[in-house]
């Protein structure tokens, strides 16, 4: 799980970010970045903690009052200075950083290099960029129109924050099936994956619900849906303490992880799974489709609760697919020398993002 934050007004935006990606660090992460305006982008991003980005910040003197920060948990692209976000557009014009998994982004890069756009890594949120990129060049549209048209070409999910060089008055923000929360101040303006960044600074908020897209300037905010028509949101009032926030108004931090499994199976099959049509997409597994239709035998490696997970799928391939299935705890497996044949697929799951 990433966590994406970003502020415009008049305060220093670095100390903001970096404040509000530390409230973040809860939700697990492997590097972390931030974009600030001040006449250009200054990105700065680095593996590892937030500490290390704050360091760096603080040695380059990065300032400017308008910016947004980012904490990775790798899925496209493993951990690197170069795969963090922010990523910049080809000619530095704007950086934007992502939540969330985008299904279709190998055809979109196949499509996209056809045209003649370059990569240097190779995460999914590149390929977003480079997307947007791609409309607006060919349209001329202003960046969020560009940003809007580019989304309705994206199968998957995506919480999104976008800053320009080209308008230092302006964010870009929009979600689907990643949250992201637009606190109001005076003045001033804050975004963030949850409200931990922004309590203490504001209790008044706008909860933006899936395809929705907000602009936000220092005199105001206006929310659209992905098809262009303007809505007219309500401002909450935030009643929790930033602790109660991060457990998510639950007495500890179990009950909360509990009563969120409905929303995170949920989450994790946006982009997978189209009942409307019973097809099945899992990027990762799609070109061995054929080797696993095939299988004798499943082998699936696993500690902790990834081997009670584990435990839960053996159950399901052998009643639904009646195809044999053993569970191993993974670091007993590494000692053993296993007899294993033609016909069986070994499946490995990590125990966090980060592992």
């Amino acid at each position: 799980m990433c966590g994406i934050v970003g502020y415009i007004g008049s305060r220093q935006a670095s100390d903001i970010l970096i404040k509000g990606l530390e409230r973040l660090e809860y939700r697990g992460y492997d590097s972390a970045g931030v974009a600030v305006v001040n006449g250009r982008l200054e990105i700065r991003k680095k593996k590892g903690k937030v500490e290390a980005l704050r360091s760096l910040l603080e040695s380059d003197n990065v300032v400017g009052d308008i910016g947004i920060g980012h904490t990775r948990w790798a899925t496209h692209g493993f951990p690197s200075d170069v795969n963090a976000h922010p990523h910049a557009a080809s000619d530095d014009s704007f950086a934007l950083v992502h939540n969330g998994i985008i299904e279709n982004y190998s055809s979109l890069r196949e499509k996209l290099a056809a045209s003649g756009h370059s990569f240097e890594t190779q995460t999914d949120t590149e390929v977003l960029v480079r997307l947007i990129e791609d409309v607006r060049n060919r349209t001329g549209l202003s960046l969020d129109e560009a940003v809007r048209q580019a989304l309705t070409q994206v199968v998957g999910t995506y919480g999104i924050a976008i800053v320009t060089k080209d308008d230092p008055d302006l964010i870009i923000a929009a979600r689907k099936g990643s949250p992201l929360i637009l606190g109001v101040g005076d003045g001033e303006f804050f975004l963030g994956s949850d409200a931990a960044p922004l309590v203490e600074y504001t209790r008044k908020v706008v909860y933006l619900n899936d395809g929705e897209l907000v602009l936000i300037r220092r005199s105001g905010y206006e929310v659209r849906t992905i098809d262009n028509v303007v809505l007219d949101k309500q401002v909450h009032d935030l009643e929790w303490d930033l602790e109660q926030i991060e457990k998510g108004g639950y007495p500890h931090f179990m009950l909360k992880e509990i009563f969120e499994q409905p929303t995170a199976l949920e989450n994790a099959m946006r982009g997978r799974i189209y009942p409307e049509g019973n097809r099945v997409k899992l990027g990762g597994l799609i070109h061995e489709m054929d080797r696993i239709r095939d299988a004798k035998r499943i082998v699936i490696c696993a500690c902790g609760t990834s081997w009670h997970a584990a435990l839960v799928g053996e159950y399901l391939i052998e009643g639904l697919a009646r195809i044999n299935v053993e569970v191993e705890y993974a670091s007993e497996f590494r000692y053993r020398d296993p007899i294993l044949g033609e016909g069986d697929i070994v499946f490995v799951i990590s125990q966090s993002g980060e592992t």
